[in-house]
């Protein structure tokens, strides 16, 4: 080092612009990484159910989903004739990401007349954007506001209905109904406008009242319109019982190693012990194939496909009843237990199966314990199910004649020997087939109504029988 060097005073070390601008950037994005949550412009989302321009006194439900900084409040509002009827208003101390609102007008428009009405609806987030004001969803909707339910008229009914069987009504319901039918439990029979004879307004339907429901609980007709409101009218028939059979089933190690196990596709649930492999099949599998039965048969053709009585497979006779309630037997231990929705019909192995109506094809194919099945529907709500078939002459589709041959008997899926299993169905609701069977019953229950004769005028008919009481004709 020279002297010079060694007198030279030393440089400081002044941080340059690359640092401070590096510095800056970091600050930036940390300032970003904490305030933009804080400043999101993404608006809550509102849905309306029923989206309609007609509010009424059934439910409403608003769904508010926000994906940001959460609710802070929500409001909705229904002006009419100058007056503000609040429905929901609500301050949220804390985000709120999603709320469900369900809305009984009925109890919020107490003294409201109908009319044009205004429906407003605030959702607000907690963002700090917009100036800090947040973001809003505001709604506001013209409507019509209607508190008059339809009404309903009953034209023709049954005196009588079988405990798991069917009744037949013809009704008429006003002109503004949206949706109409019959309700039992937790089961709806739709009613069909059109299919009687002169009267393009009058309505059909076929009810049953089911075999897993309580004998005291009564079928109601309904009308329900656009708006919500709904009227309804409780059937008066009296419930004839239907005695259905109680059996024990013994189980063996061979039946469920042989029959039972390779119904389940997993592997390694046959693994199990034939205890768990049973109820696994009888259980499990079984409501998987009854709830794609219930599927299938929800869906029918608005018409009407059938003609007559339905026919009991030729020659055979019933060796299982319906809704035989069946308990298993395994090792001296009932396992499990359930119900025989059908009957069984028996002939000869591999008999030709024959269509017991006409219709169109709903389905063919493997249903599990049900094995080889067609489904066919016969319009209205009505299906017919046959199983444990061999082979399948019919594919989907196909329109199908009484008497038909749809394929062969056999013993595939839960069967023991060769049987047809027959079923019939009411709009996903197993029903009493021996009636369908009954030429009588359906001469003096289902054809005079698709004729359009009132409940007085089938009196008549029946002059053979004491007359019912004259006010069977009922309007609300």
């Amino acid at each position: 080092m020279s002297a010079l060097e060694f007198n030279r005073p030393r440089r400081r070390l002044v941080p340059g612009r690359g640092f401070f601008l590096v510095a800056f950037i970091v600050i930036l994005i940390a300032a970003g990484y904490f305030a933009v949550p804080r400043f999101e412009w993404h608006k809550p989302t509102v849905k309306i159910t029923p989206d309609s321009d007609t509010v009424g006194l059934g439910t409403m439900e608003i769904s508010v989903t926000e994906q940001g900084s959460g609710l802070k409040s929500f409001s909705a509002v229904l002006s009419s004739g100058g007056t503000d009827y609040p429905l929901v208003n609500e301050q949220y101390d804390q985000p709120v990401m999603q709320k469900q609102f369900k809305i009984v007008p009925a109890s919020k428009l107490a003294g409201a007349k109908e009319g044009p009405a205004v429906l407003r609806i605030s959702a607000k987030d907690r963002s700090s954007w917009n100036w800090f004001r947040g973001n809003e969803t505001a709604i506001q909707r013209n409507v019509a506001l209607d508190i008059t339910p339809p009404t309903l008229e009953l034209i023709a009914d049954d005196r009588y209905v079988n405990f798991g069987g069917v009744g037949v009504i013809v009704y008429k319901p006003s002109a503004d109904t949206m949706s109409t039918g019959v309700k039992i439990g937790n089961y709806i029979f739709p009613g069909y406008k059109g299919q009687i004879k002169e009267h393009p307004d009058y309505y059909l339907a076929f009810f049953a009242h089911p075999y897993n429901v309580a004998e005291d609980q009564k079928a109601m007709l309904f009308a329900t319109d656009k708006a919500g409101n709904s009227r309804e009218m409780k059937l008066l028939y009296e419930l004839k019982n239907v005695k259905y059979k109680k059996s024990t089933i013994p189980i063996t190690d061979d039946f469920i190693q042989g029959k039972v196990a390779p119904l389940l596709n997993d592997v390694g649930a046959r693994q199990g012990s034939s205890k768990d492999v049973f109820i696994k099949v009888n259980k499990d599998l079984r409501k998987e194939n009854e709830e794609k039965i219930a599927a299938i048969t929800q869906k029918s053709t608005p018409k009407l496909l059938w003609q007559g009585a339905f026919t009991q497979l030729s020659n055979s006779k019933v060796e299982a009843n319906f809704a035989d309630a069946r308990t298993y037997i395994y090792k001296n231990e009932a396992i499990d237990t359930a119900y025989h929705v059908g009957y069984d019909l028996s002939v000869t192995k591999h008999y030709p199966a024959e269509a017991a109506n006409s219709g169109v094809v709903a389905f063919t194919g493997d249903l599990g314990i049900y094995g080889n099945t067609v489904i066919i529907d016969h319009g209205l709500g009505l299906f017919t199910l046959y199983s444990h078939l061999s082979s399948i002459e019919i594919k989907v589709g196909d329109p199908i004649k009484q008497h038909q041959i749809i394929g062969k008997t056999g013993e595939t899926g839960l069967a023991v020997g060769d049987h047809l299993h027959y079923g019939v169905y009411l709009d996903g609701v197993a029903i009493l087939p021996v009636e369908w069977w009954d030429e009588k019953w359906i001469r003096e229950n289902v054809q005079p109504k698709l004729a359009g004769n009132s409940s007085e005028s089938l009196d008549e008919i029946k002059n053979s029988k004491p007359a019912r009481k004259p006010a069977r004709k009922r309007k609300v």
